[in-house]
C-alpha cells in the first residue's frame, strides 16, 4: 500500500514540478542575461551531483521521500532552463549571423549591380562619342568635297573666260589706261588723259562683257573726276609769254628822268610913275629870259641808259619771263607771279610809258599775272589697279606652266 501510495504522489509531485519549470524557466531567462555568481555554480554543481546519484537508486523499487522528489525536478528544471539558454543564445547568434551574411550579400549585389551600370553607361557615352566623332568626321570630308568641287568650277568658269578672243580690246583698254596716268601725272595734261579713258571705255564697251561692268563704272568715275578738274591753257599761256620776249627789244627807252622845277612868278610892271626903277628892271629880266632859262630844281637826276645797260636790261626781262614760263609748267603759281610782277616793275622803270608798244607790253603783264596755272589732280585712278589684276588673271589662267619630270603640271 505504501508502494502504490508513493507511486501515487509522485505523479502529483511529478505534475506540480511540472507545472512549476515555467516560472523557473522564467527566472533563468532573465538570469541568463545577468552575470552567474560563485554560489549558483556551486548550486549548479550540486544539484548536477545529487541527479547522478540518483539515477542509480532510479532502478531499485526502493521508497523514497518526497522531499528528495522535489530535489530531483528542481535539478531537472534547472538543467532544462540552462539548455534553453543555451539553445536561445545558439539561435540568436545563428540568426544574427545569418541577417550579417544576407546583408552583406545584398551590398554585394548592390555595389555589383552599381559597377555593372557603370560599365554600361561608359561603354554607352564611348559608343556616343564614336558616333559623333564619325558624323563630324563626315560633314568635314562632305564639306572638303564641296570646297574642291567649288574650286574646280571657279577654275573651269575662269579657264573659259580666258579663252575669249576678243581678250585683245581688254589689253588695248589697259595700255590706253595706263597712258592716261602718265598724261596726267607727268605733264599733267587733263585734256588728253581724259580723252584716253574714253577711248578705254569704249573698248570695254565693245566686248559687251557682263564681267567688266564694275571696271567700267571705276573708268567712268575717273573720267568725272579729270573732267571737273580746272582746265589751264598752258600753251597758251607760254605762247603770249614768248611774244612778249619777243617784244622787249622794241620797247622805247625813257629820257632823262629830272625833278620838276619849283613854280617861278614872273614879275608884272606897274603903273605907278614912282616905281620906274622897279619896273626898269623887271623889263630887262623879261627881256634875258628871252635868250637865258634858269630853273632850280631838287632832287636827283636819273640819267639815260648806255646801251650796255640798255641790253642788261632786256636781258633780265627776258630771263624773268622764261622764269614764268618754267613756273607754268611746274604749275608754281608763286614763283610765276613774282616773275611777272618783277618784269613789270623794270618796264614802268625805265622805258617810255607814254609809248603805246610800252602800255602794251604792261597791260599784257597785267592779264598774265591773273591767270591760275594750279590745279588739284586726282592722286590715283580707280580703274588701273582693277583692269590690271584682271588682266594678269586671265593672263595666268592662259599660260600653263612647262611639265617636267620634277613638277609635273
Amino acid at each position: 500500500m505504501t508502494d502504490k501510495k508513493t507511486n501515487n504522489d509522485t505523479p502529483a509531485e511529478n505534475g506540480a514540478a511540472n507545472a512549476k519549470p515555467t516560472n523557473k524557466q522564467g527566472q533563468a531567462s532573465a538570469n541568463a542575461s545577468k552575470p552567474q555568481t560563485s554560489a549558483q555554480k556551486d548550486a549548479e554543481k550540486k544539484a548536477a551531483t545529487s541527479t547522478t546519484q540518483s539515477a542509480p537508486a532510479a532502478d531499485k523499487p526502493a521508497p523514497q521521500p518526497a522531499v528528495t522528489t522535489e530535489k530531483k525536478s528542481g535539478s531537472k528544471t534547472g538543467a532544462v532552463a540552462i539548455a534553453l539558454v543555451i539553445a536561445l543564445g545558439a539561435g540568436l547568434y545563428y540568426h544574427g549571423h545569418q541577417q550579417t551574411q544576407t546583408q552583406n550579400a545584398q551590398v554585394a549585389a548592390l555595389q555589383q549591380q552599381l559597377t555593372s551600370m557603370k560599365a554600361t553607361l561608359a561603354e554607352s557615352q564611348q559608343e556616343t562619342l564614336g558616333k559623333v566623332e564619325q558624323s563630324l568626321h563626315g560633314t568635314e570630308v562632305s564639306i572638303s568635297q564641296q570646297e574642291q568641287s567649288i574650286q574646280g568650277l571657279q577654275l573651269a568658269l575662269a579657264e573659259m573666260k580666258g579663252r575669249r578672243p576678243n581678250d585683245w580690246l581688254l589689253a588695248e583698254a589697259d595700255y590706253l589706261v595706263k597712258m592716261a596716268g602718265r598724261k596726267l601725272w607727268l605733264e599733267h595734261d587733263v585734256v588728253s588723259a581724259t580723252v584716253l579713258l574714253e577711248s578705254a571705255d569704249n573698248r570695254i564697251a565693245e566686248l559687251n562683257d557682263p564681267s567688266l561692268t564694275p571696271v567700267r563704272k571705276a573708268m567712268n568715275t575717273d573720267i568725272t573726276a579729270l573732267k571737273s578738274v580746272a582746265r589751264i591753257d598752258r600753251d597758251g599761256l607760254v605762247l603770249r609769254l614768248t611774244s612778249l620776249q619777243e617784244q622787249v627789244t622794241h620797247l622805247p627807252l625813257a629820257n632823262a628822268i629830272m625833278p620838276e622845277a619849283e613854280a617861278v612868278e614872273e614879275a608884272a610892271v606897274s603903273t605907278s610913275v614912282d616905281d620906274w626903277k622897279t619896273n626898269l628892271m623887271t623889263s630887262l629880266q623879261n627881256f634875258s629870259d628871252h635868250f637865258i632859262t634858269y630853273r632850280k630844281r631838287d632832287g636827283s637826276v636819273i640819267p639815260l641808259l648806255s646801251p650796255k645797260q640798255d641790253f642788261y636790261l632786256q636781258e633780265n626781262i627776258k630771263s624773268k619771263l622764261e622764269t614764268a614760263i618754267k613756273a607754268v609748267y611746274r604749275e608754281e603759281g608763286e614763283l610765276y607771279s613774282k616773275s611777272l610782277t618783277m618784269a613789270k616793275d623794270w618796264a614802268q622803270q625805265f622805258y617810255n610809258q607814254d609809248a603805246p608798244a610800252t602800255q602794251s607790253f604792261i597791260k599784257t603783264l597785267d592779264q598774265l599775272a591773273g591767270e591760275s596755272i594750279e590745279a588739284s589732280y586726282p592722286t590715283r585712278l580707280q580703274s588701273q589697279p582693277l583692269i590690271t589684276d584682271l588682266i594678269s588673271e586671265r593672263l595666268r589662267h592662259q599660260v600653263k606652266p612647262i611639265s617636267t619630270e620634277e613638277n609635273p603640271a
